[in-house]
């Protein structure tokens, strides 16, 4: 079958989801779940969590608090012992919102340039460095490597680029691969949509007081109009070429921190049976942010593009498209129209990233509370908060714990579970479930992974290519786990992988596989169960990872 055939064979999925609405409820109205961890209790959950109401649960905003606030009621419904500050589910962390001094100007060769109007600085943390008297130079067209200037010519320097469409330039490579510049300036602000400028122009979420001050200097980065840097060049940018001097300039970009909302993580305990067994911890985690809103765009189209396209999501950048790949993303296109009409969307839901973690681990929590049985030692369950942001949550828990921190024998990590073989989307995975970290800390908690896997039917088929050393993709380290990890703590991640929805507006509710979701979570509550009730601590035979070298394992 090519590639394209199978697309367009997938496109029946939407509908037939439709269908499956019509016999699982999806909203969680006056009928509460269920006891047992089932597909229709998930979609349940889900389709509250990442509801268009909840804005894109972002970290830094009320919509995240009020994401938090419906964990925290489930969790009192059910039963569970709060487990975060003052006798509440809740654990404040000092998150603050970063907003630029509305003064802040830039000055080149003499004449102001303002704030907004004239440029647009990007994630500029308090290691940026600040312009004086710097000297500018052209270098190059961002993407074509044959024409920019080497990173010796950018020492010390402000380095103008262009682009060859559009507005968008790789950040991070620019400030990487030119690590000695003073600062880096894109001439895209005049092509950037309004949108984008007003989301870039949103205030940046961190920690108050924390480690970034330790960071490396690095160069400020800002997006800048055509005049500006036609001024910087000193000639018309089109007429200069790579190397060429230009005038000077000089500018800080100040922040000042403002407290933040949507600043706290969720805590739940289910206290353990056995008296001597009790005070140690089994954790269970996942992430409750995602990314808020962006520019509208149209649903549909976008998925085609990015299912054709990039099927990695946001991890493949941005990846042109291929004069053969357009006819099929019209053929997709087109199999979309038919199943409904056209609809905007800003909205980044994040049903898989990480909502379905999220409500999975709701779920489980519900399993645990509502058993005969209980495990002989507590399991404790962490929603954390600014996963999207750094792994700030998980950070502060694992440096403030609410529970002794060498009480906790091992962490499960659960981030985008929800999108398995089955679910609607082109090559939606090889593997059953993708597996992280499980034997770098504790052999034993390796083989129970892989034991309680097999008892399933059909058994659970595990990937793990994403978890050998000096994976580009470095997953070991992109998600709450890793901090657990960083002390000593063994831990196990689990994820059904990537796809084109991933940070995108189309990771949606309609899209989950809601009997895989059910699956990966019977899978969690089975793992966890296991190691609550062994008669010892799971063995860690290996060391732990440095925390203070680059994260490449």
């Amino acid at each position: 079958m090519t590639r394209t055939s199978l697309v367009i064979g997938f496109l029946v999925l939407p509908g037939a989801l439709v269908a499956q609405r019509a016999s699982l409820p999806v909203k969680m109205d006056a009928k509460p779940t269920t006891a047992a961890i089932t597909p229709a209790d998930l979609m349940s959950r889900l389709y509250v969590f990442a509801d268009d109401s909840m804005m894109g649960r972002q970290a830094g905003t009320i919509y995240h608090d009020k994401a938090t606030n419906y964990i925290a009621k489930e969790l009192a419904r059910i039963g569970l012992k709060p487990g975060g500050e003052s006798g509440t589910y809740f654990q404040q962390i000092p998150m603050v919102r970063r907003v630029i001094a509305r003064t802040t100007t830039v000055t080149v060769d003499g004449r102001e340039f303002g704030i907004w109007k004239d440029f647009l600085p990007r994630d500029n943390g308090p290691t940026a460095r600040s312009m004086k008297d710097s000297p500018v130079v052209y270098g190059g067209v961002f993407g074509d490597t044959s024409s920019m200037i080497k990173p010796d010519q950018a020492s010390g320097k402000v380095v103008v680029f262009s682009v060859p469409s559009g507005w968008q330039a790789n950040r991070p490579a620019l400030t990487q691969r030119y690590i000695g510049a003073t600062a880096i300036a894109v001439a895209t602000l005049d092509s950037m949509p309004e949108g984008v400028r007003t989301s870039l122009a949103e205030p940046t979420i961190t920690m108050k007081g924390g480690a970034e001050p330790q960071l490396p200097p690095v160069p400020s980065f800002f997006y800048a109009t055509r005049a500006m840097t036609d001024a910087m060049l000193g000639a018309p940018l089109g007429t200069v070429k790579p190397g060429a001097a230009g005038k000077t300039v000089t500018g800080a970009f100040t922040y000042n921190d403002e407290p933040s909302p949507g600043a706290r993580n969720v805590i739940a305990i289910l206290p353990g049976s056995d008296p001597k067994l009790a005070g140690q911890y089994v954790a269970i985690g996942a992430h409750s942010d995602h990314v808020g809103t962006g520019e509208a765009v149209d649903h549909d189209s976008l998925y085609a593009f990015y299912h054709i396209v990039r099927p990695e999501g946001a991890d493949d950048g941005n990846k042109p498209a291929q004069a053969s790949d357009w006819p099929k993303v019209r053929a997709l296109l087109d199999s979309l129209r038919k199943v409904h009409t056209q609809r905007q969307d800003s909205i980044f839901n994040g049903a898989d990233d990480d909502g379905s973690g999220s409500m999975a681990v709701l779920e489980v929590a519900e399993a645990f509370a509502s058993a005969k049985d209980k495990p002989k030692r507590s399991i404790l369950f962490v929603w954390h908060v600014a996963e999207e942001e750094g792994l700030l949550g998980s950070g502060y828990f694992t440096e403030h714990p609410t529970v002794p921190r060498d009480s906790i024998v091992a962490q499960i990590n659960i981030d985008m579970i929800g999108r398995g073989p089955k679910a609607p989307s082109p090559g939606g995975g090889t593997g059953d479930l993708q597996l992280i970290g499980s034997r770098r800390l504790s052999t034993e908690l390796g083989d129970i992974v892989d034991a309680e896997g097999k008892k399933f039917n059909p058994p659970f088929k595990y990937d793990y290519s994403y978890d050998a050393n000096g994976h580009p993709q470095q997953y070991y380290c992109r998600s709450d786990h890793y901090m657990y990890a960083r002390f000593g703590i063994p831990v196990v991640f689990m994820s059904t992988g990537g796809h084109p929805e991933y940070h995108q507006v189309t990771d949606e509710p309609e899209y989950i596989d809601y009997d895989g979701l059910a699956r990966v979570a019977q899978l969690v509550y089975n793992t966890a169960l296991r190691i609550a009730n062994l008669d010892h601590r799971l063995v860690v035979d290996k060391p732990k990872p440095n925390p203070n070298a680059n994260c490449v394992q």
